[in-house]
């Protein structure tokens, strides 16, 4: 019969033998490459990132409806310093909302509600420009009023910077208009003065 001590020992070889690295090395069947995946938002600077619900209001149907739960964000572009409200969907990252906050822009309180707002937007999230009329809701009064004083601020900074465009772009045509004058007057003909020797020449050709 066999000693149960020399079995155990065989079966802990066996085993310390299957755990032994044999230093052999195997190649992955596929081998997959790293892919960058871009935004949009690279050239952006993120002013305000919240979680929210956000909703749209169906003009057919009269009635809100749920557009996406996520986070909201109010990204500024470094080169144009134009600022957009983009919100994605937490799970799918699909975008419900994406539009440019302009001067025109201007939240609302939501009746009945302090931790919501409503606004009007030239919006781009489908892929087209539609008008929306979109309400927001946060998780607290104090988000809120954040959000809803950022986006009046930058509307406002940005109705100033589209007056002071303006104003530049009129003093760019006024001065291209004295410029023009000017060269058209430059380019008149003169009468060239004659010298008293022509005119004697003139005077003795005629006699």
């Amino acid at each position: 019969m066999a000693d149960p001590a020399e079995h155990r020992e065989e079966e802990e070889a066996a085993a310390a033998g299957e755990e032994e690295d044999t230093g052999a090395q195997i190649a992955p069947i596929v081998k997959l490459e790293e892919v960058a995946i871009t935004t949009g938002e690279e050239d952006e600077e993120i002013l305000l990132d919240m979680k929210a619900k956000l909703y749209r209001f169906d003009k057919d149907g009269g009635q809100w409806k749920e557009r996406g739960t996520g986070a909201v964000k109010l990204l500024k572009h470094k080169e144009t310093a134009k600022v957009r409200l983009v919100m994605r969907q937490a799970k799918t990252l699909k975008i419900c909302a994406n539009h440019l906050v302009v001067a025109t822009t201007k939240m609302q309180e939501h009746a009945g509600s302090d931790k919501s707002c409503v606004w009007h937007a030239l919006d781009f999230a489908d892929g087209e420009l539609k008008e929306e009329m979109f309400a927001i809701r946060f998780g607290s009064v104090e988000n809120c009023k954040k959000f809803k004083d950022l986006v009046d601020q930058i509307a406002e900074e940005q109705g100033k910077s589209e007056e002071k465009e303006s104003e530049e772009a009129s003093a760019a045509a006024d001065l291209v208009e004295k410029l023009t004058v000017a060269e058209d007057k430059k380019e008149e003909p003169v009468e060239k003065e004659e010298t008293p020797a022509a005119v004697e020449e003139k005077k003795d050709a005629k006699e």
